[in-house]
């Protein structure tokens, strides 16, 4: 039976585990550090969390500034909201896969937090497109339909971890994906239904097309599996940096697809 306190607890919890944002105490009594259940709530927390960066969007769309300018802020927010959690986890996953040679090679790479190369042009490559892509569809939409596609957006890629997360076996015995326990199978089918089906009523009141709005999402649900299986390739499993990695890759897929399709 669905307890709307429970996922109120669940939606405290996934906000307090992807970004900086403390949240009341009370949410965490009896709690074991454990999102099995929590990440039902994850597509949910995004907007939460996103909500400042897209309400800055719409403001300044509103009085006409610059789209780059207001791209750049928007981005900036969202990376302060969350401390550039998963910036640091697509670097650290850029640099494990490009430099890693075997498994355990990799791994090692993804613990290490020093920053390489191809961690380097990874971050360059993530804000750029982001900036990029929310530039390009800002003068196209209304003030508030800009704000809703930054909504949709963060809907998406916090559904796509959750996906990713349990598509895969965990890479290693320890770290904060293993510590933080594998998704229920139910509360990923109800994070799958959420994200969408909330990420399409936003694309649609943003007042984008149709064929926009079906082609982000299905740039949403190629790039978490084709993701996925290049990280089970090489490490056999998913860590919390290609957990945070997905996040990233999913948002500059959808963003990208709206840049294209509007």
């Amino acid at each position: 039976m669905f307890d709307i306190r429970d996922f109120i607890d669940d939606v405290a919890r996934s906000v307090a585990f992807l970004s900086r944002i403390h949240m009341p105490q009370r949410h965490f009594v009896n709690f074991d550090g454990r999102l099995s259940r929590a990440v039902r709530a994850f597509p949910v927390a995004g907007l939460l969390i996103v909500l400042p960066a897209a309400a800055i969007v719409s403001i300044f769309s509103a009085i006409q500034a610059a789209p780059l300018f207001t791209a750049f802020v928007a981005v900036a927010i969202q990376a302060l909201i969350t401390g550039a959690l998963h910036e640091d986890a697509l670097s650290d996953t850029a640099d494990g896969l490009g430099g890693g040679r075997s498994k355990e090679t990799a791994l090692g790479i993804m613990k290490d937090s020093r920053i390489g190369s191809y961690g380097a042009v990874a971050l360059i490559l993530s804000f750029g497109l982001r900036v990029s892509a929310l530039a390009a569809v800002i003068p196209l939409v209304s003030p508030s339909g800009a704000g809703l596609l930054v909504l949709a957006a963060a809907a998406l890629s916090r559904t796509a971890m959750v996906w990713h997360w349990s598509k895969l076996p965990p890479a290693r015995k320890d770290g904060v994906a293993a510590s933080a326990g594998e998704p229920d199978a139910a509360a990923v089918t109800f994070a799958l239904f959420l994200g969408v089906v909330l990420a399409a009523l936003l694309l649609l009141v943003s007042g984008v097309s149709l064929l926009a709005a079906v082609l982000s999402i299905a740039a949403f649900a190629a790039t978490v599996p084709a993701f996925s299986q290049i990280v089970a390739g090489k490490i056999g499993g998913h860590t919390g940096d290609t957990i945070g990695a997905t996040q990233q890759l999913s948002e500059i897929a959808v963003l990208a697809a709206l840049a294209l399709a509007i």
